[in-house]
């Protein structure tokens, strides 16, 4: 059963963000702005030269643009307010603007689970089909990928949106969270919740099994097909075409699953703070770092943009 719903409504919510003293707040304000800027900066570059780059035309790098993007859509949803926080300690957030930040997060989170998805079909195509990649993998299935990976993403969560929506808040309004995610705002709900926790739990459940699935079977077939190969030379040069990729699914998907599959409690608020920042602050920005330190093409996109800069710059 619910609490009294004949009490007030509450439209607006109290973010708490970090329980921390005054000086670790100043310290971690520092250490989330500078990773920000280079966050937004990083996915940026990328974007210019994907688009920008000849040698870049490829899927790969077209399906490494989109995730780009979706990275500064996530950091950029919740990082300033976060900073806000950091600053004023305590932050007032309408119910409306909750949800939609809510929204746009899981449409983030949504759609950088089917692009790594993707991403993974096209390393599966490029090492144990290359033959009949340039076929398989078009500019056409490339543009329809990612149109599908990206309408999902603004549809998947809009069903979780309009039950909330519908919630009642009558007594508690603190949220123990630096943004307007699921549980903490269920928690408060005078409402009864149990439609909402299936219809999200559903949703969970699909959007993170069946790209796995894909994630999984993609890099069974690649490694198979790595062991395979005669010297470790052509193994290591195999396997390097798509250790970037792995690196960033076991950092990202793994902690969503644990976030988002495994049941959340009370208890394990302060914890889902911690691990939140992984693929909230800390993924966004070495995906960036580890593609440009691991592929040769951008490194050479990226020095090749700097001499026409210089070049630019001196005429």
């Amino acid at each position: 059963m619910g609490r009294n719903q004949t009490e007030i409504n509450i439209r607006e919510f109290i973010l708490i963000g970090f329980e921390i003293s005054r000086t670790f707040k100043t310290l971690l304000f520092i250490v989330f702005l500078t990773s920000y800027v280079f966050t937004i900066s990083g996915n940026i570059l990328i974007i210019i030269l994907v688009s920008t780059c000849k040698q870049l035309s490829n899927p790969m790098y077209f399906f490494l643009g989109n995730l780009s993007l979706c990275e500064i859509l996530l950091t950029t949803n919740i990082v300033p307010n976060m900073l806000h926080l950091l600053v004023v300690d305590q932050g007032i957030i309408s119910l409306d603007k909750c949800l939609l930040q809510f929204y746009f997060f899981g449409t983030a989170a949504t759609t950088e689970c089917l692009l790594l998805a993707v991403m993974s079909y096209d390393r599966y195509l490029a090492i144990c089909r290359p033959l009949h990649y340039t076929s398989i993998m078009d500019e056409r299935l490339c543009y329809w990928l990612a149109l599908i990976v990206w309408v999902i993403g603004l549809l998947a969560t809009v069903g979780t949106i309009i039950l909330m929506s519908k919630l009642q808040f009558c007594d508690a309004n603190i949220i123990n969270h630096y943004y307007c995610d699921r549980e903490p705002i269920l928690s408060l709900s005078c409402s009864e919740t149990s439609e909402v926790r299936l219809c999200a739990l559903v949703f969970s459940f699909v959007i993170t099994l069946w790209p796995f699935v894909v994630i999984t079977w993609s890099y069974v077939s690649i490694i198979l097909t790595i062991l395979r190969m005669t010297t470790s030379n052509e193994r290591y040069k195999t396997f390097s075409t798509c250790s970037s990729h792995l690196t960033v699914v076991c950092m990202y998907y793994g902690t969503l699953i644990i976030m988002y599959v495994v049941p959340s409690n009370e208890q394990s608020f302060n914890i889902n703070k911690l691990l939140s920042l992984l693929y909230i602050v800390v993924t966004p920005l070495l995906n960036p770092i580890i593609y440009s330190l691991r592929n040769q093409d951008l490194r050479n996109s990226v020095k090749q943009c700097i001499r026409k800069m210089s070049l630019c710059q001196n005429s």
